[in-house]
């Protein structure tokens, strides 16, 4: 286990950022003409949405606008897109939110998505609203699932947050070539043969000897170790420690890149999406639900486009099962921004996208897509008519339902997505093997780009502090 022993910029920064609206009232808010004493108001002609990629428009597109167009009578839906990487997405939607309380009523923003790599850092701010606040009740979300929950609760137990998916991980593997190597396609023979990593690293040295990749490159199985770490990276002093999960993840891939167990590919290049392809030799991928039906469907065949996929390339020749550990991987949760003028509207649109059965039952069912409701996924799980074609007809759901509720969110922190996106870049110049030849001179390499990046630190200029 190494530590950096004192606190580093970026941790002064960022708990700066998690804390500077404390001052700016709680969820009784401050009583004032046109203010519900709740943080918000009514009335607004724009809704503004803050995100990073177009998955929650399609979604609120799919799901609710066409079904619900009165409610959003005479008012325009605005979405404000900017990239995750590199924190842009955090420093825009940081700006914005500085300003909220002096932002003109139709400039406010009423919604912005966050993910699970940062999520306390708002959650743990006043500038985010309780779901009880603008009347959503812990009862329209007793059917989510648990983890779901946990990661947008505050430090008071109280829910900031609502997702409409559920996003549990699997491994999937390309059945044809399992046949060919391992005698059987058969996802429950396959996870035998995958239970722990001893077996995995096993399976792995018999693909290279068929000249097959078990893996395609050095952050596949990354979320697999970072999802199972032993405490939280970041303490409250401001300490740092790099997990043994994450230098086993380091160590392990360093090994499979030395013995050719993977194609020494980095996640989302092209060479990465060309594995999954008719003319890719890699095994498998770790994925969890978004991975399966956008990323899966989309790379595995061959340049066809939506809706042309089915049977082309590698699609339809694909299974999963549970792998090593589980984990999770990724998924998008909607909170509220103190000072929204569209209260009744956002209440209801995440009432609708993520409490109503019917609503995520339907999305699942048109998807694929895992969405947070148990009654809706356990009555998909257990219908025999449910296939998912790019998985060779397997219902994927039942997998991850049972997945889902083994996924524990005590050692996220608000730090997650710099130390991963700094970690990762560093170690990968040692996988690489050129200037960088030893762990420990990858690892102080980490530590001093890390120093260097913080966020915004928030400071609003709010006159009711």
């Amino acid at each position: 286990m190494r530590k950096l022993k004192k606190s580093l910029a970026f941790v002064a920064a960022m708990a700066l950022a998690v804390t500077a609206f404390a001052g700016c009232g709680d969820d009784k808010g401050d009583k004032k003409e046109g203010n519900s004493g709740d943080g918000w108001t009514n009335g607004g002609k724009v809704l503004n949405v803050y995100c990073w990629n177009d998955e929650f428009k399609r979604r609120f597109e799919d799901y609710y606008k066409k079904d619900h167009a009165d409610m959003l009578k005479g008012i325009q839906i605005k979405f404000t897109m900017n990239p995750n990487e590199q924190g842009v997405y955090q420093g825009k939607l940081d700006q914005a939110l500085m300003q909220q309380a002096y932002a003109a009523k139709d400039k406010k923003i009423d919604i912005f998505l966050v993910e699970a790599d940062y999520a306390l850092k708002y959650v743990d701010s006043s500038i985010s609203l309780s779901m009880k606040s603008i009347g959503i009740s812990d009862d329209d979300l007793k059917d989510q699932y648990q983890y779901t929950k946990d990661l947008v609760t505050d430090k008071s137990g109280t829910i900031k947050g609502s997702s409409w998916q559920a996003c549990p991980g699997l491994f999937a593997y390309r059945r044809d070539i399992a046949k060919e190597v391992l005698g059987t396609e058969d996802p429950n023979e396959i996870q035998k043969l995958l239970a722990d990593w001893t077996k995995f690293d096993e399976v792995a040295a018999k693909m290279k000897a068929k000249g097959y990749y078990m893996l395609s490159g050095y952050d596949d199985a990354y979320r697999v170790y970072a999802n199972n770490l032993s405490a939280k990276m970041v303490s409250e002093d401001g300490t740092l420690t790099i997990d043994p999960a994450l230098e086993s993840w380091a160590k392990n891939t360093k090994a499979y890149t030395d013995k050719g167990y993977n194609e020494k590919t980095s996640l989302w290049n092209d060479a990465w999406k060309a594995g999954m392809g008719s003319k890719g030799k890699v095994f498998g991928y770790f994925f969890s639900t978004w991975g399966i039906n956008f990323s899966l469907d989309e790379c595995s065949a061959d340049g066809a486009k939506a809706g042309e996929r089915e049977g082309k390339g590698t699609n339809g020749k694909w299974a999963a099962c549970y792998g090593p550990q589980s984990y999770y991987w990724g998924g998008t949760w909607i909170m509220v921004a103190r000072g929204t003028d569209n209260q009744k509207e956002v209440k209801d649109i995440i009432k609708v996208m993520t409490t109503d059965a019917t609503v995520m039952e339907k999305n699942t069912r048109e998807t694929l897509d895992m969405t947070n409701n148990k009654t809706a996924m356990n009555k998909i799980a257990t219908d025999t008519s449910y296939q998912a074609k790019i998985l060779g007809g397997q219902n994927h759901i039942a997998l991850f339902t049972e997945a889902a509720e083994k996924i524990n969110m005590k050692n996220v922190t608000a730090f997650d997505l710099a130390i991963t996106e700094e970690y990762q870049k560093a170690m990968k110049d040692w996988f690489d093997a050129k200037e960088v030849k030893t762990y420990d001179q990858a690892l102080n390499n980490f530590y001093t780009n890390l120093k260097g990046r913080a966020p915004s630190v928030w400071t609003p200029k709010n006159p009711k502090q």
